[in-house]
């Protein structure tokens, strides 16, 4: 039977796989905000699944994700802030 932390994971998964062809199809940039925090949602929403149902090399996957993910938004606000700095 599926269950809402089966379901949640399989959001995340959607949003993966809908986030990946958005990029391939150039609808979405890889440096952008949205492609950083859609990952960054992917990782939270399926670490939901795998709490329910541990998977340890899953779940290191998505650790770095999320990190990973954290990071690229990082960068995409300094490089606004930079943008912004140099027109000023």
């Amino acid at each position: 039977m599926i269950g809402i932390s089966d379901i949640i994971g399989l959001v995340g998964v959607a949003l993966l796989i809908v986030t990946y062809a958005m990029l391939q199809l150039d609808k979405i940039d890889s440096k952008g905000f949205w492609y950083s925090f859609n990952n960054f949602i992917v990782a939270i929403l399926v670490t939901v699944s795998l709490v329910y149902t541990p998977n340890l090399a899953s779940l290191v996957i998505e650790f770095f994700w999320f990190i990973i993910s954290v990071y690229g938004m990082v960068m995409y606000y300094s490089r606004q802030q930079k943008k912004k700095d140099a027109e000023s």
